[in-house]
């Protein structure tokens, strides 16, 4: 028993090196796409509009910010609209390609604001499996040999 034992506890060594490692990769893939969403923002130069609620002339290049714009730009747009869509305009409105348009710009930031929030979940899963994997291996470190370890007992 005590070779069966000393298996197990090198499996689940194994198995926390190997949660850590993908726990280190989404971090960094964390990190990288908000980097990536954030200098991407920057390159268009959008600043959020004077008469937002919020971070008014702030450069957009944060998911805040970027919610701030998307907000206004709707504002505006349901005032061009006088409170229709895009899709309600009658296809001869004047107003219907500048409310297209706005309506696509909302979208695109409120994209941005999605990417941001999953670049962060991600780097926050990576974290939490780093703490797994360190769990594994302190668990597998700590089996006497020839008696179960605590992940075994649970089991």
């Amino acid at each position: 028993m005590g070779m069966a034992n000393q298996t197990r506890q090198g499996h689940a060594s194994l198995y926390g090196l190997f949660v850590i490692i993908a726990g280190v990769i989404l971090i960094a893939a964390g990190v990288v796409t908000y980097l990536v969403v954030s200098s991407t923002l920057a390159d268009q130069h959008i600043t959020v509009a004077d008469d937002a609620a919020r971070f008014a002339g702030e450069e957009v290049n944060q998911p805040w910010e970027a919610y701030a714009q998307a907000d206004i730009i709707g504002e505006h747009a349901t005032e061009i609209a006088d409170g229709q869509t895009y899709a309600q305009l009658p296809r001869d409105d004047p107003n219907r390609e500048t409310v297209m348009d706005a309506a696509f710009l909302q979208a695109s930031l409120f994209t941005s604001v999605v990417a941001f929030g999953v670049a962060v979940m991600a780097a926050g899963l990576g974290l939490a499996l780093i703490f797994v994997g360190l769990a594994l291996r302190s668990l597998a470190r700590r089996a006497p040999v020839g008696q179960p370890s605590e992940l075994e007992a649970e089991i």
